[in-house]
């Protein structure tokens, strides 16, 4: 069975590069989700066993995103990486201490998002 991983960004064309670089890379099970809110609709019928999202979305953020998985009994160990275009320190800082483990920031290649993922599935 394959691993299941949630790619939750609002960027079309960002959600689409990811989840193609990770199914030809490392053949997960990639499912994709627009924002927090579309990624909560997910959650009660998959178990995912990683989770990427970016920060600025409408609706529900990417941090609001790791705070509701992290009190979830099913998800509050299921590593949760950040990928986003803040770059700055602070937000790093805020991710990690909110409960990611780890962050990416775009632009990325293709081999900084599969090292970074393939450290978190092993």
């Amino acid at each position: 069975m394959k691993t299941k991983v949630l790619v939750v960004e609002d960027n079309s064309a960002m959600r689409s590069l990811i989840a193609t670089a990770l199914d030809q890379h490392l053949n997960l099970d990639v499912y994709e989700a627009e924002n927090g809110f579309s990624a909560l609709k997910l959650i009660p019928d998959n178990e995912f066993q990683l989770i990427l999202t970016d920060i600025n979305m409408p609706d529900i953020n990417g941090l609001e995103l790791i705070t509701f998985l992290r009190q979830h009994p099913v998800y509050s160990q299921v590593p949760i990486l950040i990928i986003s275009t803040e770059a700055g320190d602070e937000d790093r800082r805020r991710g990690l201490a909110i409960g990611a483990n780890g962050y990416l920031t775009k632009p990325f290649t293709e081999g900084q998002l599969v090292d970074l993922v393939q450290q978190h599935l092993l």
